[in-house]
């Protein structure tokens, strides 16, 4: 019987590097890209609005008021299951603990959480430098001033129950140094991975 592919989550609050270390994994081969969050930023372009970190928390609240703490999950995985017949996913953005269990219960042991770290003061500096071009046509690096990702850090870890999700990944990455730091960091997971 053929090996499963892998699902591996990448969690971490914003600035953290979750967007840099998925990269990564597709670039290394055998990965497909897939985002939770799109659902949140299609909406936003789907209203004609320009993203916002407010915006996107209503929109993101919106969704889970409407279909539960576990939406980003349970709304995507019939195209997680799509993606994993055809080889490895890097699913970037897991945040709920809700979403973790139920992507665990779905997925047992094809998943594997990987949560990315750097401190506040150092996320809040990244992405306000963000520069997203017309280019980042999926909004993935937009620009967040620090004190939008600060009141983000908060709702992500009172609301979304997001702490727990960190805690329970199988590996961590500290993102506080340089990108071949982290890099190394990341290949060593990945000789690690089952």
């Amino acid at each position: 019987m053929p090996m499963a592919h892998r699902l591996v989550c990448i969690t971490g609050l914003v600035g953290a590097g979750k967007s840099v270390v998925s990269d990564y994994f597709v670039s290394r081969g055998h990965y497909l890209f897939f985002r939770f969050g799109q659902l949140v930023l299609d909406e936003v372009k789907n209203r004609g609005l320009p993203p916002s970190e407010a915006l996107e928390r209503h929109i993101r609240e919106e969704i889970r008021h409407k279909y539960g703490m576990a939406a980003m999950a349970t709304l995507n995985l019939d195209q997680l299951d799509r993606l994993l017949r055809q080889d490895n996913v890097i699913a970037d953005g897991l945040y709920s603990f809700e979403e973790y269990q139920v992507l665990k219960h779905h997925f047992g042991h094809q998943l594997v959480v990987i949560a990315v770290y750097a401190p506040p003061p150092l996320r809040y500096l990244r992405v306000s430098r963000r520069k997203s071009g017309p280019e980042d046509v999926n909004l993935r690096h937009r620009n967040i001033p620090a004190a939008a990702a600060a009141q983000r850090d908060l709702a992500e870890l009172t609301n979304l129950n997001k702490g727990a999700t960190i805690a329970m990944a199988d590996f961590t990455l500290v993102n506080t140094r340089t990108l071949p730091y982290l890099y190394r960091q990341i290949r060593d997971v990945i000789s690690r991975l089952p």
